[in-house]
């Protein structure tokens, strides 16, 4: 996945291995929120996951980029719950691993920034044990379009979605299970997808996306984390 980043002109770093850190922390989307304003550190509902915000923090500290706060218990949130819908409003998905307690401190965060922030009920699914993000039912392919798992979606935030006038494309439900919904945008329609969903690949590809894939069987689906967890963006230009 590192070489297609590249080769759509990212550039790439690595997060530091650390004594602390579990095997989750391949997943680096989840421990920090990137904003105009700097970065918000995490506290993550699994346990194991708890120190990865502290090492981004020290890895933030390093490369010079700011903090702007951190969340703190008994809230909890996942930035994989977390999904930027236009640059003034933050949509955060309520469940098992992002509480109402969480959602709160990032509100606190933002509101004095003008950043309006929303949150979206998440279902039930297989249960608390299982990992299921608001960005397991969604992701942001362009400013317009989101690519969605209608059927698991709140009512409330189809609607809020409709209403807002994006474009929705759904994936095809046989994919459910191999992350079809996970897809990274890396900007002018280019897309990083996971090459197990053929179909929901060929509907973005139909709907003009240039869809670049790599195959997620191992480290991806075993996992239950697609290419939006397995990065972390800083900066788009």
């Amino acid at each position: 996945m590192s070489s297609l980043l590249r080769e759509a002109g990212a550039e790439v770093v690595s997060l530091p291995q650390g004594e602390t850190l579990s095997l989750d922390a391949v997943y680096t989307h989840d421990a920090s929120l990137s904003t105009d304003f700097g970065i918000v550190l995490m506290y993550p509902g699994k346990k194991n996951r708890i120190p990865e915000a502290r090492a981004h923090g020290d890895f933030y500290e390093r490369i010079g980029v700011p903090v702007l706060g951190e969340i703190r218990p008994s809230g909890t949130t996942e930035a994989g719950d977390i999904v930027w819908i236009d640059s003034k409003t933050l949509l955060i998905g309520r469940g098992y691993r992002t509480t109402a307690s969480g959602i709160e401190q990032v509100r606190n965060l933002l509101a004095p920034k003008g950043i309006d922030v929303l949150s979206a009920p998440l279902p039930y699914g297989t249960g608390p044990s299982a990992c299921l993000h608001l960005m397991s039912l969604m992701s942001m392919l362009d400013e317009r379009t989101i690519l969605v798992d209608m059927p698991w979606l709140a009512v409330e935030t189809v609607e809020l979605l409709q209403g807002r006038g994006f474009r929705l494309i759904e994936i095809d439900y046989s994919e459910r299970d191999t992350l079809a919904c996970n897809v990274l945008s890396l900007g002018k329609g280019r897309l990083v997808a996971l090459e197990e969903n053929k179909h929901t690949n060929h509907r973005l590809r139909t709907a003009g996306f240039d869809v670049r894939t790599f195959p997620g069987s191992e480290l991806c689906i075993n996992g239950a984390g697609g290419p939006t967890c397995l990065t972390r963006p800083l900066l788009r230009r």
